[in-house]
């Protein structure tokens, strides 16, 4: 058994907090009748009914948008003792990160366990759009900016076209910040595209994961999805 307002946000439809209200709105039925109780508790059989929506609570998927924080790894167990990204996460059902984030590299990182999202999302043909703030040393020039844009040779592949934008750059530091959004995710490949033009990365934070943000997180943070979010995110794949 379960408490309903925390089965509520584990299905996406909204946060705790906002089941919550709901709840003592009346605006959540149980089996067809309305519940304004906070501590009760549903079975999986039970048909969850939030603001006339019947909520799906036989599959049991979640969805998180973490906002990783530097030196924590992107995977459900280490073998050195490290802290995952799973153990940020509050919940009992074995989720994994989609994708990976370096163990120096923070923002926006989605744990689910639903395997279907996961792997539309990690498919090489991915046409999701990830955007990442980063920091180099050295003062970015406008043509490897348009480099950028157009594609670099890393190892033995070219990286497709990009989005860049020079946000911003210190003459006395000698570093420069830069916007960019790939919808590739190859291993390291942020740092190895600014590397392939001499430039080293001095930090790297995922700002955007398709239609996901971190304006609402600090890092550490984490909040589950939506259910429009994730129906935006399927249909993202398959554009």
């Amino acid at each position: 058994m379960e408490r309903l307002q925390k089965k509520i946000a584990n299905l996406g439809y909204c946060s705790r907090r906002k089941a919550e209200e709901l709840i003592i709105n009346g605006e959540v039925l149980v089996n067809g009748e309305v519940v304004t109780k906070l501590g009760t508790t549903v079975n999986p059989g039970d048909i969850i009914t939030v603001e006339g929506n019947i909520l799906d609570n036989t599959k049991s998927y979640e969805y998180y948008l973490l906002n990783k924080p530097k030196g924590v790894v992107t995977t459900t167990n280490d073998e050195k003792g490290r802290k995952t990204v799973v153990d940020i996460i509050d919940t009992k059902t074995r989720i994994y990160p989609v994708g990976r984030l370096d163990y120096d590299t923070t923002g926006a990182l989605i744990l689910t366990n639903d395997g279907k999202l996961a792997n539309l999302l990690m498919r090489p043909d991915s046409l999701v759009d990830k955007t990442y703030i980063v920091k180099v040393k050295g003062l970015v020039t406008i043509p490897d900016l348009q480099k950028l844009r157009k594609g670099v040779v890393i190892g033995d592949i070219t990286t497709k076209r990009a989005k860049v934008k020079l946000k911003s750059f210190d003459k006395k530091k000698n570093t420069s910040i830069v916007e960019i959004t790939i919808h590739e995710g190859k291993n390291h490949q942020i740092k190895k595209m600014f590397s392939s033009l001499g430039y080293e990365v001095i930090k790297l934070r995922r700002e955007k994961y398709g239609n996901l943000d971190l304006k609402s997180l600090l890092v550490g943070e984490y909040r589950p999805l939506s259910i429009k979010e994730v129906k935006i995110l399927y249909s993202l794949c398959k554009k």
